[in-house]
């Protein structure tokens, strides 16, 4: 099994982030994993995106041809990223801020109310990467939900933000039941 993704939207959407909490649940669920977080100007306001891949061998580089799955937070992501993904690729839309449907017939769409859903079943709209997080995981069954939970647990603690442990389990669980 290998699975690629490119997590990818507004700088601020919590992207980064995002991609470093599923490469470490995927390290903690045993898979072999790379992050490619993308930094730079387009933290400021463009499209900040990362890739993660986990396998269940080692993996040879971060740099992928074709993803097998794709977040896509905004519009200009998924116009970015749609025309690279694989045939039978997963896509997480965020239909907040997308209101055009993907093009390709050949991949499969999952759209969700990140921002509304962030904001009414959560009470946070920063917690938007946690519901395409867990949407993610409910469309790919790439990992277990409650191996996200911890890892982002985890994260939250060591970081001293614990916090926002209990708002972030709201949302994972609220992706996931939306996808």
């Amino acid at each position: 099994m290998e699975r690629s993704i490119i997590i990818a939207g507004f700088g601020g959407q919590g992207v980064i982030l995002a991609g470093k909490i599923l490469a470490q649940a995927g390290m903690d669920h045993g898979l072999e994993v790379t992050w490619l977080p993308s930094y730079g100007p387009e933290m400021r306001g463009g499209t900040a995106n990362c890739t993660v891949v986990l396998s269940d061998d080692l993996v040879g580089s971060p740099i992928i041809d074709e993803a097998t799955s794709l977040i896509a937070m905004n519009l200009p992501s998924l116009d970015k990223f749609e025309p690279t993904l694989a045939s039978g690729a997963t896509i997480i839309v965020n239909r907040s801020l997308i209101d055009t449907p993907v093009h390709r017939s050949d991949v499969k769409a999952s759209y969700v109310d990140m921002n509304e859903i962030a904001r009414e079943a959560v009470g946070n709209p920063r917690a938007i990467n946690m519901i395409a997080l867990g949407a993610y995981v409910k469309a790919s069954g790439a990992l277990p939900l409650q191996v996200v939970v911890d890892a982002m647990a985890h994260s939250m603690r060591e970081s001293g933000k614990e916090k926002f442990i209990e708002m972030n389990e709201r949302a994972l669980q609220a992706g996931y039941d939306a996808a």
